[in-house]
C-alpha cells in the first residue's frame, strides 16, 4: 500500500536547508498554516509555494527536535475553540521570510466553531524529517505560545530530573547541600546526622555550665584554692606537720 499521508520539504525549503547547512547558518521556521485542500485530499507537491486553499495561518506553538530521532523536527500549532468552521486536509510550514518550506497532508478533520455547538481546542502536529536539524532555528514567539498538555508534562518531567532548582536560603525554600562539618558558620548548608551526632557527643562529654564549685560557675575557666575543696593550704599543712613532728619528738 502506498503512503497516503506524508510531509516533505518544498523546493524552496530544501534549497534553504542545503544552503544553511553548507554555510553553517540557520533559517527560522515561524508559522504553520492549515487548509482544506479545495475540498479534496491533496497530494503534497515540492513545487508548491502556497497551500491549495489556506484557511488559517498563525505562529507555531512548539518547535523541537524529536529526542528519539534527532533528524525529525516536530512542529505543533494549537487552534483555539474560537476559531474554526473549516476542514483540515493540508498543512504547511513557513519561515520568517514567509516562504513555504514544508508541505504535508493529513487525514481530514473538521475544526468546528464554538458557536456550532461542538467547539474544541485542536492541536495540529507536523513531523518533518531533514538531513540536519542544526540548520533550523528552533525557537518560537512567546507571545503566541499556548502549550499542549503533553508539552507541559514533558517540561515538568525534565525539570524534576534536573538540578536547575533554586538554593534554599533563610527566607526561601530550595535545594540545600548537606555538610558534616562541625565548625562551619554557614547558613546555606544543612547538617548531616553525622555532624549532629558529633556535636551531641561533644556536648555530653562536658559539664553543664549551670553547675558550680563552691559557688563558682563553670561557665568559664575558674581558679580553685584549697578552701574551695575543703582542704588545707600547703602552708597550713606544713605547719600542722611541723607541730605534730615536734610533739612526737618531745614525747
Amino acid at each position: 500500500m502506498s503512503t497516503k499521508y506524508f510531509v516533505l520539504l518544498t523546493n524552496i525549503g530544501a534549497a534553504k536547508l542545503a544552503n544553511a547547512t553548507v554555510l553553517g547558518s540557520h533559517f527560522d521556521i515561524t508559522h504553520m498554516a492549515v487548509g482544506d485542500g479545495g475540498g479534496t485530499l491533496p497530494t503534497p507537491n515540492p513545487a508548491q509555494t502556497t497551500l491549495i486553499n489556506e484557511k488559517r495561518r498563525a505562529g507555531i506553538n512548539t518547535l523541537s527536535v524529536d529526542p528519539v530521532n534527532t533528524n525529525q523536527i516536530i512542529a505543533e500549532q494549537v487552534i483555539p475553540e474560537s476559531e474554526g468552521g473549516f476542514w483540515i486536509r493540508e498543512i504547511g510550514l513557513f519561515d520568517a521570510e514567509g516562504d513555504l518550506v514544508a508541505i504535508g497532508n493529513c487525514a481530514e478533520t473538521y475544526k468546528p466553531l464554538l458557536q456550532e455547538g461542538s467547539g474544541r481546542i485542536q492541536t495540529v502536529r507536523m513531523i518533518l524529517i531533514v538531513s540536519s536539524t542544526d540548520a533550523v532555528t528552533l525557537k518560537i514567539d512567546p507571545a503566541v505560545v499556548l502549550a499542549t498538555r503533553g508539552y507541559v508534562d514533558d517540561v515538568i518531567a525534565a525539570h524534576e530530573k534536573s538540578r536547575k532548582h533554586p538554593d534554599g536560603t533563610l527566607n526561601a525554600k530550595g535545594f540545600v547541600q548537606l555538610s558534616s562539618a562541625t565548625t562551619s558558620d554557614s547558613e546555606l548548608l544543612a547538617a548531616t546526622p553525622k555532624a549532629v551526632k558529633a556535636v551531641n557527643d561533644n556536648a555530653n562529654s562536658r559539664v553543664p555550665s549551670g553547675r558550680t564549685v563552691n559557688g563558682k560557675s563553670l561557665s568559664a575557666d575558674i581558679a580553685l584554692n584549697a578552701g574551695d575543696m575543703g582542704a588545707y593550704t600547703k602552708a597550713e599543712t606544713d605547719t600542722r606537720v611541723a607541730t605534730a613532728t615536734t610533739a612526737a619528738n618531745n614525747a
